[in-house]
């Protein structure tokens, strides 16, 4: 489970910038989670918000991103694989 403490936040952008799945985002200069079941509870907003404002308890993280992906085939909402964008290619 992860909270964002709106006393603490700043709204810098950083918890949002190193999101893998891209399930923070900040809105009216406070972080929110924008999609629950997007985020892999790596600890990757917390460890990057110098004002504590991430309070992230750990759960299985990884490990079900792992098996959503790499086992069940399933991609994270908005998730594309990046190829083909604007270059006229095929996307894989």
């Amino acid at each position: 489970m992860i909270n964002f403490d709106d006393s603490k936040c700043t709204g810098c952008g950083m918890c949002a910038n190193v999101c893998p799945q891209g399930a923070v985002k900040i809105k009216e200069g406070k972080a929110f989670m924008s999609d629950y079941e997007s985020c892999m509870e790596c600890g990757a907003c917390r460890v990057n918000c110098e004002f504590g404002a991430v309070d992230l308890t750990k759960g299985t993280g990884c490990l079900v991103a792992i098996i959503r992906e790499d086992i069940l085939k399933i991609r994270p909402k908005g998730a594309g694989c990046g190829c083909g964008t604007g270059s006229g290619t095929v996307c894989c």
